[in-house]
């Protein structure tokens, strides 16, 4: 189903269904589809709202894990969004990690899959290397236990971005930032309920990853999913869902998940 993409100011984000606030940010060649399983599913008990973070926007100073969680900061100012459950996939989850941090207040809830923010080993120091489409399709291709996940249609998109090259000059300015920016001596005064779902076949993020989160994450319980990489919420759709489901109903006010 194709969501319509709405915009206030200089947000643009998708917004579907009525409750808690679910708000999900999306990783470095993250896009809207990434999400679409888990917004129909959760659109029916959830306001879910898919921030598109300005990841080529920003001018190169603010091309950071912190100038995207400011942006997601003013976001839900602008929007008012308060008792929210927060989800971020890789790069995603550590700007989440990081808003979370600064401005606890409105968060409820934290779900982080395949995280950065501890540990991240998915560009290297010559990534992503411009006008080389088997190059490209290899490292889309690693995201996933199963390879066929790597689309044609997924690959071209990736392709596509590193084709230009200022897109290239912010993609490693992010990757560098989410390296430098180790957040493991702060993640104990992370108060929120925090869900750990990741892949039992993650290679950038590996499992040894999320334990590290879980035991430095005071309220915090992790699930593997298996034979699933990177990306849990596309891979295996049907787990992540119903592991967040779980999660989700044990901290809900006024929504009733089926």
């Amino acid at each position: 189903m194709l969501y319509a993409v709405k915009e206030q100011g200089k947000f643009r984000y998708i917004e579907e269904g009525d409750g808690e606030p679910l708000v999900l940010l999306h990783g470095l060649f993250g896009a809207l589809s990434n999400f679409k399983d888990l917004v129909e599913h959760f659109r029916r008990h959830y306001k879910v709202i898919v921030p598109l973070l300005p990841l080529f926007e920003l001018d190169i100073l603010h091309t950071s894990v912190g100038g995207l969680a400011k942006h997601v900061h003013k976001f839900l100012e602008v929007k008012d969004l308060n008792e929210v459950h927060l989800l971020g996939n890789s790069l995603g989850g550590h700007v989440a990690l990081v808003h979370t941090l600064k401005h606890p207040e409105r968060i409820k809830t934290l779900i982080l899959t395949g995280s950065s923010g501890l540990f991240e080993n998915g560009m290297g120091d010559s990534y992503p290397k411009r006008g080389d489409y088997e190059y490209i399709r290899k490292k889309t291709e690693i995201t996933f236990y199963d390879p066929a996940m790597a689309t044609k249609e997924l690959v071209d998109e990736v392709f596509e971005i590193t084709r230009n090259r200022i897109k290239v000059i912010k993609i490693i300015a992010l990757a560098k930032s989410a390296i430098r920016n180790n957040l493991g001596e702060e993640l104990s005064t992370i108060k929120q309920p925090t869900l750990l779902v990741w892949g039992a076949n993650d290679t950038i993020t590996p499992p040894f990853v999320a334990r590290e989160f879980n035991k430095l994450i005071p309220a915090s319980e992790l699930h593997f999913i298996d034979q699933c990489g990177h990306a849990p919420m596309m891979e295996r759709p049907q787990e992540f869902n119903v592991v967040l489901d779980n999660f989700l109903k044990k901290h809900v006010s006024t929504a009733t998940v089926a």
